[in-house]
């Protein structure tokens, strides 16, 4: 059942440590199939370089296992309460990646200071509040993040991030760029203390350019 995807969201998981995302056997990438709405998603507590496609476990949006042997992430009913309430979202990518996570932990929304990050994001990263104790309310307040600003990349407090896409691929890649940025301005503060933000205006300029051209 859902073999590609699986193969898919396998690759993606062992993409976080090639990308110095996580540490150990934390974080996870999960997928939603647009024809059945069922969610794939990675085994809790397996190393990253012990997945295999076989490994994967798929549920419904309600966390019930429909296939796979091994218990499903710990993270699943945030990534299932995501995909209930945000109907174009088909990836999902979490971590703990070093940079990003210190911005959370300072209680820093993370502004747009490249280009780079401008034209993936095209806005402001947000910082959520403490989520409650349990992943129903993690899930809850990255949705509140994302239906606020409609940003893919959501700094939680005192936790980690995550982010979100058209698939998990998508997630993931928001994922590595936002640890590149927010890597980059902690550098680039120490350099200069008095670092401005790009202009409104350039961001959405750089932003609507890059969603028009780039790519095949």
């Amino acid at each position: 059942m859902l073999e590609q995807l699986k193969q898919i969201v396998c690759q993606d998981n062992q993409a976080l440590p090639k990308n110095g995302l996580v540490l150990w056997t934390s974080g996870n990438v999960s997928a939603r199939d647009p024809e059945t709405n069922y969610v794939v998603i990675k085994p809790s507590g397996i190393h990253f370089e012990d997945l295999t496609p076989e490994s994967m476990i798929v549920v419904d949006l309600e966390g019930n296992v429909i296939e796979g042997d091994l218990k499903p992430s710990v993270d699943t009913e945030s990534h299932l309460y995501v995909y209930r309430h945000c109907p174009d979202v088909f990836g999902i990518t979490h971590t703990h990646s070093p940079y990003a996570t210190a911005f959370s932990i300072a209680g820093e929304a993370l502004p747009m200071y490249t280009t780079t990050s401008a034209a993936v994001f095209g806005k402001e990263i947000p910082l959520s509040n403490i989520a409650a104790v349990g992943e129903k309310a993690i899930g809850a307040e990255i949705v509140r993040c994302y239906e606020e600003t409609n940003c893919p990349a959501i700094l939680l407090r005192n936790h980690g991030i995550f982010t979100v896409g058209k698939s998990a691929t998508y997630s993931l890649k928001n994922a590595v760029i936002l640890e590149e940025t927010a890597q980059s301005v902690y550098f680039a503060r120490n350099l200069n203390p008095n670092l401005q933000p790009l202009d409104n205006q350039y961001v959405t300029e750089v932003y609507d350019f890059y969603q028009n051209n780039y790519g095949q």
